[in-house]
């Protein structure tokens, strides 16, 4: 995983500043969901997914360095991660977790990155 887990990877092919809500995101093993909300924020880039049906609607924060690739062709975004990994990851609430520093060094040492 990268060692940046709150940046984008330079080998995913992110640039700055294009909207990824509606993109689909793609698992190792398969479609876990679209995106509903992104940052690109220094050191706290991020993605919200909302999973949908898949896992009854829960939504749940990818930090950035866990994408591992963006098609803008198909508009799809590819992550290191497996449908399990992000089923039983801590459920994210915009309304409390956005700003809150202990949600995100909980989302750190779930995706075994470094702390804030």
């Amino acid at each position: 995983m990268n060692k940046d887990l709150w940046g984008y990877q330079d080998t995913s092919g992110h640039l700055a500043g294009v909207d990824l809500r509606g993109w689909k995101v793609e698992a190792a093993d398969g479609n876990i969901g679209k995106v509903d909300h992104h940052s690109d924020e220094v050191g706290s880039s991020h993605l919200v997914v909302d999973t949908g049906p898949w896992i009854f609607g829960k939504r749940v924060l990818l930090p950035a360095g866990t994408v591992t690739r963006l098609d803008p062709d198909e508009k799809k975004i590819h992550v290191a991660l497996t449908q399990d990994q992000v089923k039983d990851s801590p459920e994210f609430e915009p309304a409390t977790h956005l700003d809150d520093p202990t949600y995100r060094d909980m989302i750190g040492r779930y995706y075994g990155g470094p702390l804030s």
